[in-house]
């Protein structure tokens, strides 16, 4: 299947969902636009764990540090066009400060370090009552109104967060074509080949791991504007295994893999619990249960994620 087809079939499915967003309840366009804000801060683990090989489990801290620069400025009637950039701007600066002394150590010892700077930030959202309310948390974030059009409605944002998240994914599509993209790879599949062929490690290393870091910096102003109320409870580190999860499972270094891993961490979960077919009352109660061994099954079969599938059944045909 050539690039051409994908791209139609891909664009097919928007158009579908779009449609049929006009029409379905509110709750599932809710779960419609928490999927593409959360897909926003799996695109960019993806550049950092999929493309440049480094283990980050810091992506929630990211994520809620943009959600509350947008619950501040948001309230403060800073402009949407302004808090956006601003939101991105400081996760990506963070992102170097963290990555510098962090990077120092590979795989899972970043996964630890990035995982302390989860928990880290995680309490002073808990603590900091002053500024992030604590627990309490902060409410009445009003959504953006751009040219002046209302996005109260759940349509009307679901619209409106996922033509963002398509050019988020066409600037990251651009990023990896791009010579930065390839060094990247080439980062990813042998740093020392890299470095003999003149490729800065460290520089695209820090790169990868900043720009991971805005994307979910920019999920997180999304978030923010949907709830319409954040406390620390959605940054905890759990939410970090989460989309590192939904990575691994879509397809590590795959561009759509944090597409599909992304629907089975987010979708599945709430159709499972809140399915009304008479078969699948039992799922209710034990969707978790369901859910968990599901990913345990896709993890021994599909260890390079769903969107290696096609990728094994060549192998297996060449093999016979």
């Amino acid at each position: 299947m050539n690039a051409t087809v994908k791209t139609g079939i891909l664009a097919a499915i928007v158009a579908v969902v779009c449609v049929a967003a006009a029409f379905m309840k509110r709750s599932d366009v809710y779960l419609l636009t928490l999927y593409c804000v959360y897909l926003m801060a799996t695109f960019g683990l993806n550049l950092t764990v999929g493309y440049a090989g480094q283990m980050s489990l810091g992506q929630a801290a990211f994520f809620g540090i943009g959600a509350y620069i947008a619950a501040l400025a948001l309230k403060a009637e800073i402009p949407f066009v302004l808090v956006l950039p601003m939101a991105a701007v400081a996760c990506f600066v963070i992102g170097l400060a963290l990555g510098f002394p962090a990077l120092r150590v590979q795989h899972h010892y970043l996964a630890f370090a990035t995982l302390g700077f989860n928990v880290l930030v995680y309490l002073a959202m808990r603590n900091e009552e002053q500024i992030t309310g604590g627990t309490f948390g902060i409410s009445g974030i009003p959504r953006p109104s751009p040219l002046g059009l209302s996005l109260d409605g759940a349509q009307a944002y679901f619209y409106f967060t996922l033509a963002s998240l398509i050019v988020l994914a066409l600037l990251l599509w651009w990023l990896l074509r791009s010579p930065w993209g390839r060094a990247f790879a080439a980062l990813r599949d042998n740093p020392i080949r890299a470095e003999s062929l003149g490729v800065n490690i460290t520089a695209y290393t820090l790169l990868a791991f900043a720009i991971g870091a805005a994307c979910a910096g920019v999920g997180g102003v999304y978030f923010a504007s949907l709830v319409q109320f954040i406390e620390p409870g959605p940054f905890h580190f759990s939410t970090s295994l989460m989309m590192l999860l939904a990575v691994i499972i879509g397809g590590s270094g795959r561009f759509l893999g944090p597409v599909v891993g992304t629907l089975i961490t987010i979708l599945l979960p709430e159709l499972l619990r809140a399915s009304n077919l008479e078969a699948l009352k039992f799922m209710q109660k034990w969707y978790l249960v369901f859910f968990g061994v599901a990913i345990v099954a896709l993890m021994i079969w599909l260890p390079e994620g769903i969107l290696s599938m096609s990728e094994r059944i060549k192998r297996r045909k060449g093999a016979r």
